[in-house]
């Protein structure tokens, strides 16, 4: 048991013509980073004391750290490490108090006893005990990432998402397990990196694979379709150009004199026939990354075949048991496919010359995982001379007069849908300009 080497404590007793001598240290419960806790020290005798040394062992037991004396011939008492407070009971008990434990306090202790041999009244006699401090530390955080992600949609392929969960700065690792929509997912476990071959093997006493539920195949179908795999186990679209969603959104901004804006609109949030199984295979790892601290990085990660049809607004939960939480701690994350990208653009009076930022604001809602940003012109190339740009954000650098009028396409796109934003540049010239400036000075 892992508590079990919490109840070790050592019993020294020594009996002989000068007397006894027992040495007890009280076993202890482990302790959680930050509390007080007292080492308590007994002993009896019927000698005289001579000294009580209280030790903290490190390097495996190599080098000991006095951290409290107290010598009876001088009776004086002093301590080799400040951050130890301490109190002592002279009689029967010595106790040593450290206040706010660290996990650095994690360790051996030693309580060190000498009295004066009756007989010769100066050889001296030592007995000790020992205990093994077990401090306990909570993770400190919990994250939940989607791997591999910025990444495209695609219509045509199934697609495999992997959650990351990470907890951070706990003592001992902490236990991580994930819930959908506030269910524990039952899972199978795996030690390899996921990939469509590669996860076969199923752990015991873990549910095993079912086969997969083929909807609307049949045998034209499995012959004419040269998307399907007969080897592959995961997930299969058959795309039907006949179903689309188009969502028509609002205008974001009232158009400004020299910015035209295009209602943004939601475009190809096409599902397709997907060949799924109803009940989703989760595949689950986890692995452990000691610190220099003590404490233990635990990263769990969740895999499955995405199913846009099924997965969009799913809310996914990791959380976090310890020994040191009264109850467990926990993050969460909604999936969903990019709506209503908002964006913005400056100067919002761009002049021939002048560099034109194109940044993307927000979303109508909250978006996970992170989307992929494109940026086209519509009709032609963009400034640089490429096809398209990824980031949040595009740079028109020095714009001249012939991109006035310009159409942009801003496609924000995750593994759950995409959807585009249009905005058109307007570009005023040097002349255009020397008018509105002298309008307004003669107006004031």
């Amino acid at each position: 048991m892992y508590f079990s080497s919490l109840q070790h404590f050592c019993r020294q007793t020594i009996e002989r013509h000068w007397g006894y001598l027992t040495v007890t240290i009280e076993p202890l419960p482990p302790i959680v980073v930050g509390e007080t806790v007292t080492l308590k020290c007994n002993f009896k005798t019927d000698g005289r004391l001579r000294e009580i040394v209280w030790y903290r062992v490190t390097d495996g037991g190599t080098i000991k750290q006095k951290i409290f004396t107290y010598d009876a011939m001088f009776n004086t008492n002093y301590s080799h490490m400040e951050d130890y407070r301490r109190r002592e009971d002279l009689v029967y008990q010595s106790t040593v108090r450290l206040p706010e434990v660290r996990i650095s306090d994690n360790g051996p202790y030693e309580c060190h006893v000498g009295i004066y041999d009756r007989a010769t009244r100066e050889k001296v006699v030592l007995a000790s005990g020992d205990i093994f401090l077990t401090v306990m530390s909570p993770p400190s955080n919990i994250s939940v990432v989607a791997e591999n992600t910025p990444a495209p949609f695609s219509r045509y392929q199934a697609q495999n998402i992997t959650l990351l969960c990470t907890a951070k700065g706990g003592k001992p690792a902490p236990s991580v397990y994930f819930k959908r929509d506030g269910e524990l997912i039952e899972v199978i476990s795996y030690t390899q990196p996921f990939s469509g071959e590669q996860v076969g093997g199923r752990s015991a006493g873990v549910r095993g694979a079912r086969p997969l539920n083929v909807r609307d195949l049949d045998d034209t179908k499995l012959h004419r379709s040269p998307l399907l795999d007969p080897e592959a186990r995961s997930l299969r679209l058959y795309p039907d150009i006949s179903e689309h969603v188009h969502t028509q959104g609002q205008q974001a901004s009232e158009p400004s004199p020299a910015t035209e804006v295009i209602p943004e609109t939601v475009v190809s949030r096409e599902f397709p026939r997907w060949v799924h199984s109803m009940d989703p295979l989760y595949y689950f790892s986890h692995t452990s990354f000691p610190q220099s601290d003590g404490s233990v990085v635990v990263q769990a990660r969740l895999t499955w075949t995405l199913n846009p049809q099924l997965d969009n607004d799913a809310l996914f939960s990791c959380e976090v048991k310890h020994p040191a939480l009264s109850m467990p701690m926990q993050t969460e994350v909604t999936l969903a496919a990019p709506k209503g990208p908002k964006l913005s653009m400056f100067p919002s009076r761009a002049k021939v010359g002048d560099t034109v930022r194109i940044t993307v604001k927000g979303f109508q809602n909250e978006v996970f995982p992170e989307p992929l940003f494109t940026w086209t012109r519509v009709g032609g190339h963009l400034l640089d001379g490429s096809i398209e740009r990824e980031g949040r954000e595009l740079i028109l650098e020095r714009v001249p007069a012939t991109l006035n009028g310009s159409m942009y396409r801003c496609t924000a796109q995750n593994p759950l849908g995409s959807t585009d934003t249009h905005t058109r540049l307007i570009v005023f010239g040097m002349y255009v300009c020397m008018y509105e400036c002298m309008y307004e000075c003669m107006n004031g």
